[in-house]
């Protein structure tokens, strides 16, 4: 099965997809992780980057199939997080998994106000050491700063401040929204509400999707 994963910044996107991608043993393809890699070696990537702003989406999507190309001996049980973000690398990603004889089985959409984003994604904090996420409101460290995981430092990303998750949902509502509406005209697209507990939002996904929690 693959699936494709949608939703504004701090809809909660990567937390849904990892217990997605673990619970059905799916190969977790994230973008969001390919354009910070990215932006470690290109300045202009990271200047892009940092401001919230997305990579174009022409130079994205090579970037994205790319990247899959190499990471995938094979296009099944996949799931898509952060890629496609517009109608075009929607149709650029159907056409190349068809042309590898599989297709996208299902689209979810993960629905968020804005105030709930900035809410969510001004209090994620990140380990500089493993890379292990918290939120501060619901997910927090036991000591501040500190991550339990491994010990190292906490920081707050520049794509996680108020103003660059404000340029981020102007996007989402220019771009990806458009995606969104696109396919759920084309009755492709499972909806969720996102602004409820993660465990909440996942039994909704699983059910849906016509998957057993047992």
């Amino acid at each position: 099965m693959n699936i494709v994963i949608l939703g504004a910044p701090g809809s909660g996107k990567g937390t849904q997809s990892e217990l997605l991608a673990n619970k059905l043993n799916l190969f977790y393809f994230q973008t969001g992780e390919l354009a910070r890699e990215l932006a470690k070696k290109d300045k202009r990537i990271r200047e892009i980057v940092d401001s919230g702003r997305l990579i174009p989406k022409e130079e994205m999507t090579m970037y994205a199939l790319d990247n899959l190309k190499e990471s995938k001996s094979n296009y099944k049980d996949i799931l898509f997080e952060g890629f496609p973000r517009f109608i075009s690398q929607y149709e650029a990603l159907e056409k190349f998994l068809l042309l590898k004889g599989d297709d996208i089985d299902a689209v979810i959409s993960l629905d968020i106000s804005q105030e709930g984003a900035v809410r969510r994604l001004s209090s994620r904090r990140v380990c500089e050491e493993c890379g292990e996420v918290y939120n501060l409101l619901t997910n927090p460290p036991k000591e501040p700063d500190k991550c339990d995981k491994c010990g190292g430092r906490l920081f707050h990303r520049e794509d996680d401040k108020p103003e660059s998750i404000r340029v981020r949902f102007i996007d989402f509502q220019e771009n990806t929204k458009k995606l969104i509406d696109y396919l759920e005209k084309q009755g492709k697209l499972i909806r969720v509400n996102a602004e409820r507990p993660i465990d909440e939002i996942f039994q909704e996904i699983l059910q849906k999707l016509g998957i057993n929690n047992e």
